[in-house]
């Protein structure tokens, strides 16, 4: 295909919006993953090891449904497709787009649901009612998983409408939609659940409601969106558009790249429950809590990747979409280079600090209750495991995202296949080594640098030159001020901690608290001043004020 030559002003202004807006995303983002650290310091030391990991593994399975026909295939297959339909048809036929995509994901998450929710009641008649550890687990997996599983349906469906608003460059609601899930499930973990019982089984049992009432919400807020900016219309089922066909099409395989990614998490939760020693079987190599400390290692390396790699895939995912649309590959080639080094000048530093600030940051937020040292020091391990793959989570979004937008899901699907087969592989092995729980973290890194290495390389051919050059340049400089960053929060911890060991004695959370804080402050400061001395171009962008869509091009 001829690349097209786009008129150069437009373009840029165009780029300059989509890539502004993921600042607004970004700010939104962190104020949600803010209140998600929020509500699983209400519910991660919340009930007895066992149980815990009960729920968390229960926990995972509407998510991680979420992430297979929500936000990962489904979006990666409806924006093209809808990007398409509105600058061929116009609006009006991306609304048909719309409402017949909506109606039919709709009936079929209803009866996938019901099928599986039939399914998990005759297992629970029919399962053993002994009282052995593993019966137990089965059960109250079963049991939660039923109560949670309806959050499918809300949250696929509101995937979807977040991903028309994204398409039509509305960012704001779509990124701030799960600060209503969590302000719900930090009032029902605070107030509701201990109001309704002193028992850890009947609490997570309401938080389990509350998680599918708070999600009725998010979509009701998205609809109404939908419907102010005139691309809502009654959902139906006929007659099946082109379109839907162009979905399913780039559906099918796209389940796998991306929904493997998501479900490499859950798919640890569920081996790490199986490994887990109980008293009719000592012999097994995990200790209980360890799903419980995957969960939070997992919230904890994923809040910068939230707040920041999936903002910018976010928004320049529609934007790859148009320049594959037109042809042109020039503009697609430089907003995969811009977001490439976005995400590396965000993603070293953040999963350097984080390694340094685990223990601290654990130990402050989390131990208390139910969750002993024990359970702090499994989720350090594990998150600093975790943290080695950083940059490689980061990129991860922006290349799936790259090959989607070309139309490409072969490339993706195989990669993440290997991937995932390597990840789960080298799991098994891992713990039974001295590495044990921090195995599912170290696993998880490995197979996502060989993928985003693979990926990489195997878009470097699709598409010509991504500016390899000018993206080893800025991830050297980011290098630099990483490295000046860490030796800055090291620096600032020692000095707080030997300043402050007489007040510690008698204040120490605050104590602990304010040597947290300094740390990351000095850390940041020093990242920030290093950055600019060393005249990184990202600093920049991200300072950029953002673009309005529709304000006119400036003349070149």
């Amino acid at each position: 295909m001829a690349e097209a030559k786009p008129d150069n002003a437009n373009a840029d202004h165009e780029q300059e919006h989509f890539f502004s807006a993921a600042k607004v995303v970004a700010g939104l983002t962190m104020v949600s993953r803010v209140l998600g650290m929020v509500r699983d310091i209400a519910l991660v030391p919340l009930g007895a090891p066992a149980i815990a990991d009960v729920f968390w593994t229960a926990f995972g399975i509407p998510h991680m449904f979420r992430r297979l026909f929500g936000e990962g295939a489904l979006s990666a297959a409806f924006v093209p497709v809808f990007t398409d339909a509105a600058e061929e048809g116009g609006w009006a036929r991306a609304k048909k787009v719309l409402a017949n995509t909506a109606g039919l994901l709709a009936v079929v998450l209803t009866v996938l649901v019901a099928i599986i929710e039939i399914g998990l009641a005759i297992w629970l008649v029919l399962s053993d009612q002994g009282s052995a550890g593993q019966e137990i687990k089965q059960r109250l997996t079963i049991q939660f998983t039923m109560i949670m599983l309806p959050f499918t349906i809300f949250i696929c469906m509101l995937a979807l409408c977040s991903a028309a608003l994204n398409a039509k460059g509305h960012f704001a609601y779509p990124a701030a939609a799960p600060i209503l899930l969590n302000i719900g499930l930090i009032c029902t973990a605070v107030f509701v659940a201990p109001a309704i019982s002193r028992s850890d089984v009947p609490q997570f049992r309401v938080v389990g409601v509350g998680l599918v009432v708070c999600s009725i919400g998010q979509l009701a807020g998205a609809l109404w969106l939908l419907k102010r900016n005139g691309i809502l219309t009654m959902w139906n089922l006929r007659p099946i558009l082109p379109e839907i066909r162009q979905i399913a099409k780039r559906m099918a395989p796209t389940v796998l790249p991306l929904g493997l990614v998501q479900f490499g998490d859950q798919l640890m939760r569920i081996i790490a429950l199986a490994l887990t020693r109980t008293e009719a079987a000592p012999w097994l190599p995990l200790a209980p809590g360890v799903v419980r400390g995957q969960y939070l290692s997992g919230r904890l390396y994923q809040l910068p990747l939230g707040v920041l790699a999936i903002s910018i895939a976010t928004v320049v995912f529609p934007l790859m979409s148009r320049c594959s649309a037109r042809g042109d590959l020039p503009g697609l080639r430089d907003a995969i280079n811009r977001a490439l080094r976005l995400c590396l000048f965000l993603a070293i530093p953040s999963g350097v600090a984080l390694i340094i600030i685990a223990e601290p940051t654990i130990v402050l937020g989390f131990q208390r209750g139910d969750f002993t040292a024990r359970d702090s020091a499994i989720a350090v391990g594990m998150l600093r495991m975790y943290c080695l793959g950083m940059p490689a989570y980061f990129c991860s979004h922006i290349l799936l995202r790259a090959f989607f937008a070309r139309k490409d899901t072969r490339t993706p699907m195989y990669s993440a296949v290997v991937a995932t087969a390597l990840s789960l592989v080298l799991v098994y092995l891992g713990i039974y080594t001295p590495l044990k729980s921090a195995a599912l973290g170290l696993a998880t890194s490995i197979a996502a640098i060989l993928n985003v290495s693979w990926l990489l390389w195997v878009l470097h051919r699709k598409v010509g030159k991504l500016g390899m050059r000018s993206l080893l340049m800025s991830t050297a400089k980011t290098i630099v001020a990483t490295v000046v960053m860490a030796g800055a929060i090291i620096a600032t911890q020692m000095a707080l901690e030997a300043g402050w060991q007489r007040w510690l004695s008698s204040a120490v959370f605050l104590g602990r608290l304010v040597v947290l804080v300094g740390s990351i402050v000095a850390g940041s400061g020093a990242f920030l001043i290093v950055a600019r001395l060393l005249q990184c171009r990202e600093l920049g962008e991200l300072r950029r004020k953002p673009a309005k869509e529709n304000a006119p091009a400036k003349p070149v």
